[in-house]
């Protein structure tokens, strides 16, 4: 790693500053941006977000996905830790936090929504971000891009049921055009231009040519994060400013649960003796959030100023931070991962 890598956690936090002082101190220029939106989801930040993944999908071999199957272990943990598992303890954290540790610090009615914002939060599992956070530990990008698409495609047929029967809402409208406007930004577009480039370099420089572009990309990955990161603060500074105390609160649970979800997901992947280039990006998957979908859910059922929807920006803001957090974590402990891998290479 060099210099600048080594103290991204640095600049991070520096972009979170300079993004709650720029959406204070020019809060037209955000509101600008956030007009550029297809279907709620906003084309800037799709582009950074492209940035930051492009250099994944670079890697991604259509004659190895195939391979994929071989290995249903970690695809298994994935779907069993996101959709059986992460809803039901985000929705059990919220009642545990708004209806008995901070009773009498809110009122009832904002409490519940809160709650709410936070189950939406839980049945939305990451679709663009996570393509990210395995990048940065080296996930093998066929399995994590089979392990998005499979669980974009149950996202489409669980969403709504279980969104519903969490929230106790029986005609829960999905946006649909949200949903599938961030399968083909996220994931269609970055995916086709990085298998067609990487047809092109192999039939030119062969395989080391796509290592040294990827090289060449990574320090713009890395600026395409921070500004990501200046944006969705700077789109939230004046709720930061005007409503700390409430941020705080909501946080706490949110915490709470992506540590947890991190934790479980890890664990048992080591107890199921994955390689870590399978475990690592599972257990980013399952702790990461598709916020875009959350949001405009949250907004739809209950209005752009409710606790949901606020609930539902915690979210968004707590999540870089805390996923280059893990990011650093999985890095640090790959050891414990390395005797499973050589023992078990099929799991």
């Amino acid at each position: 790693m060099g210099t600048f890598e080594r103290f991204l956690s640095l600049w991070v936090a520096l972009a979170i500053a300079a993004g709650v002082g720029l959406g204070l101190a020019a809060p037209g220029l955000f509101e600008l941006v956030s007009r550029f939106e297809w279907a709620r989801v906003n084309l800037v930040i799709a582009v950074l977000v492209w940035l930051m993944i492009y250099p994944m999908m670079l890697k991604v071999e259509p004659s190895c996905l195939k391979q994929v199957s071989r290995r249903p272990r970690g695809l298994a943990l994935t779907l069993v830790v996101n959709w059986l598992i992460k809803p039901f303890t985000m929705a059990a954290l919220g009642v545990l936090f708004f209806e008995h540790v901070f009773a009498g610090l809110l009122p009832v009615a904002d409490a519940q929504e809160y709650i709410a914002g936070m189950i939406l939060l839980g049945v939305a599992p990451c679709t663009a971000m996570v393509f990210v956070w395995s990048h940065l530990t080296n996930g093998d990008a066929n399995y994590t891009l089979v392990q998005v698409s499979v669980n974009d495609i149950i996202l489409v047929f669980a969403f709504a049921p279980i969104a519903g029967l969490l929230l106790g809402v029986t005609d829960l409208s999905v946006p649909w055009e949200t949903l599938l406007a961030s399968v083909v930004i996220f994931v269609v577009v970055p995916l086709g231009a990085g298998l067609f480039t990487r047809q092109r370099l192999v039939k030119t420089g062969g395989p080391e040519a796509i290592d040294r572009l990827a090289g060449k990309l990574k320090p713009t990955s890395i600026v395409g994060l921070l500004l990501t990161v200046v944006l969705l603060f700077g789109f939230q500074a004046e709720t930061i400013v005007a409503q700390p105390g409430r941020v705080g609160l909501i946080a706490i649970p949110l915490l709470i649960q992506s540590y947890g979800i991190f934790a479980i997901t890890y664990g048992l992947a080591r107890a199921l003796r994955l390689p870590f280039d399978v475990a690592a990006p599972a257990a980013m998957i399952g702790t990461s959030n598709f916020f875009e979908l959350a949001v405009a859910v949250a907004i739809s059922l209950f209005g752009l100023s409710s606790g949901a929807a606020l609930a539902t920006v915690v979210g968004v803001l707590i999540e870089v931070p805390v996923m280059l957090s893990l990011v650093a974590f999985a890095n640090r402990t790959k050891g414990w991962f390395s005797a499973a891998a050589h023992s078990d290479a099929r799991a």
